[in-house]
C-alpha cells in the first residue's frame, strides 16, 4: 500500500507540472502494444502499477515498471520507436528476476491511410521484454524476446480493432506457450468527452503474459495521461491446483503517462 500512495502522489505532481502542449500518442492498449508509434524526437515516459487483488503467496509478484520511449524516424508514414524498462517486484516471493531489472522494446510500422491510400490499415512489427539475463542452470530468464505483427483498423462508431500474433522464448516462457494471438478493440468515448478513452486487450498462449484485461484512461492535458485497469491472467485455462495459474491470480493496473515534446 506503501508504494501505491507514492504512486498516486506522482500522478498529482506529474498532473500539476506537465500539462502544456506538447501532444504524443500512447504506444500500446491496456496490456499488449498497439500499432501507435511514436514520431521523431517524441519521448514518453511511464510508470506503471501492477497489483494483486489477492495477498495470498500464489497470487502472484505485483510489480512496477518505469519506463522511457522515443520515437527515432523523421518519416511520417513509417515511424519507429524505441524504449527501456526498468522492472521490479520489490524482491515479492523471492523474485530472482528483480536482480536484472533492465529490458528493452522496439517498434516500427504504419498509421492508417499511411503513403496517402485511403482505408489502408495501420501495421506494426515490434518486439519486447528483451530481458538481458539467461541462466539455463538456474532456471532463470529474462529474454522473453517476444516478436510480434498486428493490424488496426478504425471503424466508424464501433472504434479501432486490433489482431496479430505474438512468439517468444521457450526458455522463459515455457516449450509449447510461448506463441499465440494479440487482439484488442479501443474508442475515444467522444459522446461523453475526448479526454475519455475504453479498451479491452486478449493475449492468448497461457504464459506468463497471457490475459484478458479491461481499462480506461484519461487525458487530463496533452501531455498527461492516467490508465487504471483490471487484469485476468489466462481466464480460459484451468489450473490443476493452488498456484498452477500462470501468470498469477487477477490485478488491477494504474499506468501513468507523461509525454514530452
Amino acid at each position: 500500500m506503501k508504494l501505491a500512495r507514492i504512486f498516486a502522489a506522482a500522478a498529482c505532481v506529474a498532473v500539476l507540472l506537465a500539462c502544456g502542449s506538447a501532444k504524443a500518442a500512447p504506444t500500446a492498449q491496456v496490456m499488449i502494444p498497439s500499432t501507435d508509434i511514436k514520431g521523431l524526437r517524441e519521448l514518453a515516459i511511464g510508470l506503471t502499477y501492477l497489483g494483486r487483488f489477492s495477498p495470498k503467496t500464489d497470487a502472484g509478484a505485483s510489480s512496477t515498471d518505469i519506463g522511457i520511449t522515443t520515437g527515432l524516424s523523421p518519416f511520417e508514414n513509417l515511424r519507429m520507436e524505441v524504449g527501456i524498462d526498468y522492472v521490479t517486484s520489490n524482491l515479492q516471493n523471492d523474485n530472482a528476476a528483480d536482480s536484472h531489472p533492465i529490458y528493452f522494446n522496439a517498434k516500427q510500422g504504419t498509421p492508417e491511410d499511411a503513403f496517402g491510400i485511403k482505408g489502408l490499415p495501420a501495421f506494426a512489427v515490434g518486439g519486447y521484454n528483451l530481458g538481458t539475463y539467461d541462466n539455463s542452470k538456474r532456471g532463470i530468464s529474462t529474454r522473453q524476446n517476444i516478436v510480434y505483427g498486428l493490424v488496426a483498423k478504425t471503424l466508424p462508431v464501433i472504434g479501432r480493432l486490433t489482431a496479430g500474433g505474438y512468439n517468444g522464448s521457450e526458455g522463459a516462457l515455457g516449450k509449447d506457450v510461448n506463441t499465440g494471438v494479440m487482439a484488442s478493440w479501443d474508442r475515444t468515448m467522444t459522446e461523453l468527452s475526448d479526454k475519455l478513452w475504453l479498451g479491452v486487450d486478449y493475449m492468448s498462449g497461457n504464459n506468463a503474459n497471457g490475459e484478458l484485461s479491461l481499462g480506461g484512461s484519461w487525458t487530463f492535458c496533452k501531455q498527461v495521461t492516467m490508465l487504471v485497469g483490471v487484469v485476468f491472467f489466462n481466464p480460459f485455462y484451468t489450473p490443476s491446483g493452488p498456484g498452477d495459474l500462470p501468470g498469477g491470480k487477477p490485478a488491477y493496473t494504474a499506468q501513468l503517462t507523461i509525454n514530452l515534446p
